[in-house]
């Protein structure tokens, strides 16, 4: 038998091997099409009213519901700290609005921090592996699998939104593991919105634990539906975003104090 007869009969057998098989693979794989529970949107969006916030003092509902639904590690070296949703002064949030006058109990005020989920992500544009993405509904997406901790996406965020894993989080996860994925050393991680919570119809988890206390600071929904709570509260409030002369355009709006 001539070399090329013999590399054309092995070549049909392979293919008769492994067409039933990949038939029946591809025969029972899900769709992608949302599931029918999903919630529906097509410009997500948050409010964050810092008036609401600031009478719950030293609260950290919402810090805590993101992180241990998450698995968020809580590491001993404040270098190496990996954060979803947190607070940090105002001076440092909103520079902008802070001048030589200003009290220093003012600029000291804690502000709620995470990912703006940018209609213009800078993060995006500089991942080299499409690690990060950006959905139809505006969402700012990460890949664990995919990073490949080069750290141009933290570099590139003019917001600090993002945290690198320096060591292994997963012996600094406090607590029980929750039904989330852990991730390893040397990828980036940060907030996402919930997603995976989005896809069965829940709110995020900060939403729900700033409901939960009765204080209601944090406003989420479709910005493009004129009927949602966020639309509406967007075209009835003075809001502001942190650095929209960058051109991001964020979509995590603040109402602020005065």
């Amino acid at each position: 038998m001539k070399r090329r007869s013999f590399l054309e009969l092995v070549g049909l057998g392979a293919a008769g091997v492994c067409a039933v098989p990949v038939a029946r693979a591809l025969g029972g794989a899900s769709r992608t099409e949302p599931a029918p529970d999903a919630l529906p949107g097509k410009r997500w969006a948050m409010v964050v009213d810092e008036r609401k916030c600031l009478t719950r003092d030293g609260c950290k509902a919402c810090t805590e519901a993101c992180h241990r639904g998450h698995n968020v590690p809580a590491m001993k070296d404040p270098r190496h700290e990996v954060k979803w949703i947190w607070k940090e002064q105002l001076a440092d949030v909103f520079p902008e609005r802070v001048t030589p006058y200003t009290p220093a109990a003012v600029k000291a005020l804690p502000t709620m921090v995470l990912c703006n989920h940018c209609d213009n992500p800078p993060c995006v544009r500089v991942c080299p592996t499409q690690a990060t993405w950006k959905r139809a509904d505006g969402i700012v997406m990460m890949d664990e699998h995919r990073c490949i901790g080069c750290r141009y996406c933290i570099t590139a965020c003019p917001y600090g939104a993002r945290s690198f894993n320096f060591e292994d989080p997963r012996p600094s996860i406090p607590g029980e593991l929750a039904d989330y994925p852990t991730r390893t050393r040397g990828v980036v991680e940060k907030c996402t919105f919930c997603t995976e919570r989005l896809a069965v119809g829940k709110r995020p988890l900060c939403v729900e634990a700033c409901e939960g206390i009765g204080c209601g600071a944090l406003v989420f929904g479709d910005a493009s539906d004129p009927g949602s709570p966020v639309s509406a509260l967007l075209r009835s409030t003075d809001v502001t975003r942190r650095k929209p002369e960058l051109g991001t355009s964020p979509h995590v709006f603040y109402v602020l104090r005065g």
